[in-house]
């Protein structure tokens, strides 16, 4: 019966084959934290890296990065609220960056709990304007809609939580338990790589091709985007922004004409929820918007804040 005991440790083997390679990956710990610019606080469910940018004084606006980008990657956008007189904290979703990469649902209570405790950690006042790109838009709006005491506006680039699209691939795993998870972690980082953006200034395009990259390669990284796409990313914000619009909170969204992960249909699906959000749209750009597009999306931006 050698046989049987051969293919027993063998399909054993193929079974653990994700988990030894989510394993093999880097673990965050203090010496790499030790070389990040970034500062770093201690909350309720981990570390979580963040940073400070724009002027020392001024309305404090949070940006909140997409599902698979970390913070630094936002620094043009950063810059860009920055010279709008905004001083921007930014910092790393749980799985990101340099955070740690808790186990758990990484749905929307899960990202609320982390903003909320970074928010407390940095005495951040409650007139905030909050701003959210992709997934981090989806949080911004959530945590608006729950806290609106402490939001003065709501700023959403390419948001998710409106309308959006997924591949088979991204549908298969996201729906089968286990399976998905096998196929998610044998697969879905050769894809990532394949997704990361090509088009854009010098030098965000290398700081984002090598933020991502670095990603990665850190343990509990695609564990945490497909969690985040069974959580947050599954969940459709209607009510929140019925909510949101119902308070008369300003809300500002931007577009990309040719985003393919969050189709310009959602502009007009948020004027029906939200009448009064000021809306633009990027011309020819894609959901890497404010990476490959960075100055026009600022640009759109302003038009929006006078309109």
């Amino acid at each position: 019966m050698w046989y049987l005991a051969i293919f027993v440790l063998a399909l054993a083997g193929i079974a653990a084959l994700p988990w030894w390679l989510d394993w093999r990956c880097t673990r965050i710990g203090p010496k790499e934290r030790q070389k990040a610019k970034g500062d770093f606080a201690v909350l309720s469910q981990g570390v979580t890296c963040y940073s400070w940018l724009g002027p020392a004084r001024g309305p404090v606006a949070v940006l909140i990065h997409g599902i698979a980008t970390p913070s630094i990657c936002m620094v043009d956008l950063a810059k860009g609220l920055g010279r709008l007189g905004y001083r921007v904290l930014v910092y790393d979703l749980y799985g990101r960056g340099l955070s740690d990469a808790p186990r758990g649902r990484q749905d929307g209570a899960f990202f609320l709990r982390q903003l909320s405790d970074l928010l407390d950690h940095q005495n951040v006042p409650e007139d905030v304007t909050l701003a959210g790109y992709g997934m981090g838009g989806a949080i911004a709006t959530l945590f608006t809609a729950h806290n609106p005491h402490r939001v003065t506006r709501l700023m959403l680039f390419a948001s998710a939580g409106i309308i959006g699209s997924e591949d088979r691939f991204t549908r298969f795993c996201r729906r089968t338990p286990v399976i998905g998870d096998w196929v998610h972690g044998i697969w879905a980082r050769r894809r990532l790589l394949a997704a990361i953006p090509t088009d854009g200034p010098d030098l965000t395009l290398n700081i984002l091709q090598a933020a991502q990259r670095a990603d990665l390669n850190r343990r509990g990284h695609l564990r945490a985007i497909l969690s985040s796409r069974r959580g947050i990313l599954s969940e459709r914000l209607e009510q929140e922004h019925r909510k949101i619009a119902g308070l008369a909170l300003p809300v500002v969204a931007i577009w990309a004409e040719k985003d393919e992960v969050i189709a310009l249909s959602a502009l007009g699906q948020l004027a029906r929820w939200n009448r009064d959000a000021r809306q633009e749209v990027v011309p020819r750009a894609g959901h890497a918007m404010p990476y490959s597009h960075p100055t026009e999306t600022i640009k759109a931006l302003r038009i929006a804040l006078r309109g």
